[in-house]
């Protein structure tokens, strides 16, 4: 177990790059089990997470490459052992990784059936996978789960197309079914379908290889199926949680900082998000100019009530930015009520945030009221333990603008979701420790 040790309450000065986007590398990653063919994937972040949906993949068969082209890899998945998924190993790995998840619409489109233990990832609440194996069922698949080994198991002939009327718009589910849509016999129609960029993404790569998809960016999908699907080259966009994670840096440390090549076009309403909050920034071409700021102020709403900051599905506020705008709203001018609908624990890291002095009403799991310190008093630092990839790294943000020194243990959590996270802060100026 590792550790980052801090001294805060330095401004930092420069420019930083986003990684490739996480969410859209579990999706690809897993895409390229629908082809025998080589598939070339650009841009992949080198994170833990990815890591191991990788390792996962090489094991199942797959012909894995690195490029000498930094976050460039070739997969080939014409020798896939099947057998593999009844294995101990298997288990273990997939049982670790949340997005483990995306390869049972791949398999079990092209082979006729798909194993997953219960996947991992956050403990941010309840995040169940009915989404998934409802649809499959729709498709023709034979759902069973093995409760006493919390085993998953869907098996099929061909699948044929079908009506499906999402009953949650899940972004993972969404991205399973189109998947495995994309093989099945006739047409088929997914309602209520998540469209994030990275939906989008995955649709654009699969049409490259043969796939014959309409609807990209609305939530109604239709899915032609195909015979067969052919090799691509596909390159990820800029991780846009990343993005915001970088703004918010930005204003609680009064620091100077360029986001270069941050997708823009790509960010829906984060940017809004973030000047109803008060922070100013420049777009200019695809980057993102931020000067320091001494004070920023949270808006209200027209008839002078408190903003609410509420998570939605695209193009409504990612869930995944909740956590660094309330830890940036606790230095703004102002109070805010952060809205946190889709997970249940995901506001409960609030209480390293009250112990370092800031001031926050958490009202019940899902809401909390922040009362924004506009600087008075600043954070200070302590030792806290990281519960999650996005509260981590926000209790990273809250630690880079704190008095003092803070330990943040259990970083494998912000790891599994930020790429060299230390050593990119650190070139800014940051005071950041690794201890393994």
């Amino acid at each position: 177990m590792g550790l980052f040790k801090i001294n805060g309450g330095i401004k930092l000065k420069g420019e930083l790059v986003p990684q490739g986007a996480k969410n859209e590398a579990l999706q690809v990653l897993s895409a390229v089990l629908l082809t025998s063919d080589e598939v070339t994937i650009s841009n992949i972040p080198d994170i833990l997470d990815v890591n191991k949906l990788i390792d996962l993949l090489r094991d199942l068969g797959v012909k894995v490459n690195k490029s000498n082209i930094e976050g460039t890899w070739t997969f080939k998945a014409d020798e896939i052992d099947l057998n593999y998924m009844n294995s101990k190993e298997f288990r273990k790995k997939g049982g670790s990784l949340r997005g483990s998840i995306m390869i049972i619409g791949p398999l079990l489109t092209r082979f006729g059936k798909g194993y997953i233990p219960s996947p991992g990832g956050d403990k941010i609440g309840r995040r169940r996978l009915d989404t998934h194996f409802t649809g499959f069922e729709k498709l023709g698949a034979k759902f069973e789960f093995l409760k006493d080994e919390n085993f998953y198991k869907v098996k099929s002939g061909k699948l044929k197309g079908n009506y499906i009327l999402l009953e949650e718009a899940s972004v993972t589910g969404t991205a399973n079914l189109i998947m495995a849509a994309t093989l099945a016999e006739g047409t088929t129609t997914i309602y209520n379908a998540a469209c994030e960029p990275y939906i989008q993404q995955l649709c654009k790569m699969l049409n490259n290889m043969g796939a014959k998809i309409n609807g990209i960016s609305s939530n109604l999908i239709f899915i032609e199926g195909v015979e067969k699907l052919n090799g691509c080259s596909h390159t990820l966009l800029p991780d846009m949680i990343e993005v915001g994670s970088f703004m918010a840096l930005a204003a609680l440390t009064e620091s100077e900082i360029t986001i270069k090549g941050a997708g823009v076009q790509h960010l829906g309403i984060i940017p809004l998000t973030f000047e109803k909050l008060g922070l100013s920034f420049l777009i200019k071409d695809d980057n993102i100019f931020i000067p320091s700021q001494k004070h920023y102020e949270i808006e209200s709403f027209i008839d002078g009530s408190m903003l609410t900051v509420a998570d939605a599905p695209w193009p409504g506020l990612t869930p995944d930015l909740l956590s660094v705008i309330l830890v940036m709203a606790t230095q703004a001018k102002g109070n805010i009520l952060i809205h946190q609908k889709m997970f249940e624990s995901r506001l409960f890291f609030v209480d390293n945030l009250i112990d370092m002095g800031a001031q926050i009403i958490l009202c019940d799991p899902h809401r909390a009221t922040v009362m924004g310190l506009n600087r008075r008093l600043p954070l200070r630092g302590i030792k806290m333990t990281s519960p999650d990839i996005r509260a981590g790294v926000s209790l990273l943000i809250a630690a880079l603008s704190a008095q003092g020194t803070s330990i943040i243990n259990n970083i494998e959590q912000i790891d599994r979701g930020y790429q060299n996270i230390e050593k990119r802060l650190n070139a800014l100026g940051a005071d950041i420790e690794r201890v393994n």
